[in-house]
């Protein structure tokens, strides 16, 4: 008669148990491992593709299409100009509005995300104001508002030879006093170009915006609320390939220290929320022009200063622009 202990089972089907077993936590293991990582994977992707849409879609602003001129808003003689761009790689096109018997023109620069009409400002009062005051005045569109083939915003890599061409331009048709007026990044691009030219001999920037790390993050916080770090070097790796400009080449921190040859009024509201106006009080107190001033203007906001105090505005331009020398006319 024979003894049994335990089960029946044969003895290789019990060893076997335990091997299966640790098979089957091991896969277990590597499923939730790759689902884990296929999370991360799609999470890291997701935050990429955000910023590369932020890229985008900050050098692809959308535009207005024009829709008057200077003779239907203001009743100004005006010609349709092209020019080049200093570097000759672009047709630059706009409004040259002609003076009495002047030789002094003033440039103006628009900002970001709108033409040379730039309503909210708005231009058209300003060309107006310039005009009585006896300037040639030249509107244009830079390369992302152009109707006719639009460009990326560079942030004013690009731009910069845009306006140094405009300057070229007015210029050749015999202006002697050159007095760039810019708004938002159209005066940061005007400092840009006040780097390389001798050209000039005043700028008025309202509301100036200096496209640089701090300034670039302020912005984007202000939409959606994204960490510094990594976000601004996921941008910084971006924008080359997007719209061919890398931060680097923006010269924001000679800008900040330089002191400019010629005369600049500085006109800025605390309250604006694109451009930080210390960035503005840093710029102005570099300044070492007699005739450089500056106005900070209390709870005043971006490109909104001319509507909000007109008068104030216009008396402080005019005072400036007085100070300037008179042009030799012969």
């Amino acid at each position: 008669m024979s003894t049994t202990t335990g089960s029946n089972a044969p003895l290789s089907q019990l060893n076997d148990t335990p091997t299966e077993l640790s098979t089957g936590l091991v896969r277990l293991k590597h499923i939730i491992l790759a689902l884990l990582l296929s999370v991360v994977f799609f999470l890291v992707f997701c935050f990429i593709a955000l910023h590369a849409y932020i890229a985008w879609v900050l050098s692809n602003p959308t535009v207005a299409p024009l829709y008057s001129n200077p003779k239907l808003a203001k009743d100004m003689n005006y010609e349709n100009v092209t020019f080049h761009s200093i570097d000759g790689k672009r047709n630059i096109n706009g409004w040259y509005i002609p003076a009495e018997n002047s030789s002094k023109t003033i440039v103006l620069s628009h900002g970001y995300g709108a033409n040379r009409e730039e309503t909210w400002v708005p231009m058209y009062d300003i060309a107006h104001y310039a005009h009585n005051m006896n300037f040639n005045v030249l509107m244009f569109d830079y390369g992302f508002a152009s109707q006719t083939s639009k460009e990326v915003a560079t942030g004013g890599k690009e731009e910069k030879r845009q306006l140094l061409g405009a300057i070229e331009h007015v210029k050749q048709r015999g202006a002697k006093q050159i007095v760039v007026w810019g708004f938002s990044m159209g005066a940061g691009t005007a400092l840009q170009a006040g780097l390389e030219t001798k050209d000039v001999d005043a700028m008025i920037l309202d509301s100036a915006f200096l496209l640089e790390p701090d300034t670039l993050y302020h912005n984007i916080h202000n939409q959606i609320n994204l960490p510094r770090h990594p976000s601004l070097e996921i941008l910084e790796l971006l924008f080359p390939v997007l719209n061919g400009t890398s931060l680097d080449q923006i010269p924001y921190n000679e800008v900040k220290k330089h002191a400019y040859p010629f005369p600049t009024l500085f006109i800025h509201g605390t309250k604006d929320d694109k451009a930080p106006y210390p960035i503005a009080e840093k710029i102005a107190s570099n300044q070492t022009h007699t005739d450089s001033d500056s106005w900070i203007v209390e709870d005043a906001h971006h490109e909104l200063i001319f509507r909000e105090h007109p008068k104030e505005y216009l008396r402080r331009v005019s005072t400036f622009l007085g100070k300037l020398e008179t042009p030799d006319e012969s």
